[in-house]
């Protein structure tokens, strides 16, 4: 383990991350200043969390006095890595890490990290549960741990870990894009146009979700996704052992997942091995289907009994937010996918459904394009409702009603809570109200989460 001791680190940002390696420094005898912009006021409950602790504050913004005879700067995920004082660090050749760097420079257990564009979150916590099973079937001591940008900052748990462990980790390309350390089994599920907002091209942000790949070694493992092409372009790049997932079987005696007669498949080399069926999947849709054959690729990869791969897909029952069932009301179904904040991810949630829908799209644009979503809403969405910020541009890339398509209107709301009544209106019976927003909830929630929390409490109050 890596000394920490009188290394001065200053980490950008008091949210979850900033607050776990803060806490993880100071005990292990770094000096750590935790600045945040906002002001000490509306950080109350952050400076009681770290009570105790060798923790410095700097409140109310991010002065460049900070840097004096600092060792490193941490920007915690949601930093844009263009505001004056990380500029400034790198400029005077102050390395920049974070939470997720340090968790793997440190973790004495194998290290599971999974990222992409979308189904990061499932696909993480699917395999946590089958690692768990595992385990639990071995009889030992160990442990799966799952975290990462999933919610729960891994640092936090590092001091408990053992060799023998499994630690799943989620990670962004906010997290990636400064990082010099890969996992031991790295994985990109996908990559299609998010974050441009950040990032400003395609280019970088898939530059930085590569860097989950870069420093692997010899005996590593990589697991990409076959269907898609920004996942499988980087097989060219890969420097350890591969492992692919995708519907059709792999070229050759590749190794891979895949689907045959309605049932997954592995194929290792020579051997093929029937792992499960299809309808043993709780969750809806071909793209949760994929996240199933990454997770079972991904265990295969960590040799992961079949017993407890069978079991986490038997016991999953998805993760909040994602095509979540609400309710029936009114003979419609409801669904909370507040986690699709681009364009691609409504496009997967409409195509997990065949009954007439009616959309809930908006919040805020991340400059990516609505061309595609908006063609297929034409097709096959009955009505839909847009609301927020993006409201206007949303409508303006869905057009005029054409004749000869599905498409039967098109209404404009402020807020999401005004969209969910309009759609309590327009309902009948056999249809699915879908909460697939592709814009993110900064335009008036926290997260996707509260935005999803509150469209669930709407709904049941009508």
């Amino acid at each position: 383990m890596k000394n920490f001791n009188g290394q001065k680190y200053v980490v950008i940002g008091a949210a979850r991350q900033g607050l776990a390696l803060s806490q993880y420094l100071a005990s292990h005898g770094a000096k750590v200043i935790l600045t945040d912009s906002r002001p000490e006021s509306e950080l109350t409950a952050e400076m009681q969390a770290l009570q105790g602790q060798n923790v410095e504050w700097a409140a109310g913004g991010h002065p460049l006095s900070l840097l004096e005879g600092a060792d490193f700067v941490c920007p915690s995920g949601g930093v844009p890595l263009t505001i004056p004082l990380i500029e400034e660090a790198l400029n005077r050749q102050i390395p920049l890490t974070n939470d997720s760097q340090i968790f793997l420079e440190n973790c004495p257990a194998t290290v599971i990290g999974i990222t992409g564009s979308a189904g990061k979150t499932t696909t993480t916590a699917l395999v946590g549960l089958m690692a768990q099973a595992y385990m639990e079937m071995k009889g030992a001591v160990n442990k799966a741990w799952v975290g990462g940008n999933i919610g729960n900052p891994l640092i936090a748990h590092l001091d408990e870990m053992l060799e023998d462990d499994l630690a799943v980790i989620e990670l962004s390309s906010f997290q990636l894009e400064i990082m010099t350390k890969s996992p031991q089994i790295a994985v990109v599920l996908n990559i299609t146009p998010n974050h441009l907002d950040r990032h400003g091209s395609m280019e970088a942000y898939t530059a930085a979700k590569s860097r989950i790949l870069a420093y692997q070694k010899a005996g590593d493992v990589a697991v990409l996704n076959r269907d898609d092409s920004g996942s499988w372009l980087l097989a060219q790049d890969v420097r350890s052992d591969l492992i692919s997932f995708g519907f059709h079987g792999p070229e050759g005696m590749k190794n891979g997942t895949y689907v045959i007669k309605e049932q997954i498949h592995l194929q290792i080399g020579r051997e093929r091995i029937k792992m499960l069926p299809l309808d043993w999947i709780q969750l809806k849709g071909r793209h949760n289907q994929a996240n199933v054959l990454a997770a079972c690729a991904i265990a295969a990869a960590a040799s992961i009994a079949l017993p407890a791969i069978q079991m986490g897909v038997e016991n999953f029952a998805g993760v909040p937010h994602r095509l979540e069932f609400v309710r029936t009301f009114k003979g419609a179904d409801w669904y909370n996918d507040s986690i699709a904040t681009a364009p691609e991810r409504a496009l997967a949630a409409i195509d997990a459904f065949d009954q007439p829908i009616v959309l809930l799209l908006g919040g805020r644009d991340k400059n990516l394009p609505w061309d595609k979503l908006t063609e297929v809403i034409r097709k096959r969405v009955s009505r839909v409702i847009v609301f927020g910020e993006a409201a206007d541009l949303i409508a303006e890339a869905i057009g005029p009603k054409h004749r000869g398509q599905n498409l039967q209107s098109v209404v404009k709301c402020t807020t999401l809570e005004e969209a969910v009544k309009t759609a309590a209106n327009q309902v009948v019976e056999g249809d699915v109200v879908l909460l697939s927003p592709g814009g993110t909830s900064f335009d008036a929630f926290k997260d996707f989460e509260e935005r999803g929390e509150m469209f669930r409490k709407w709904v049941n109050e009508l």
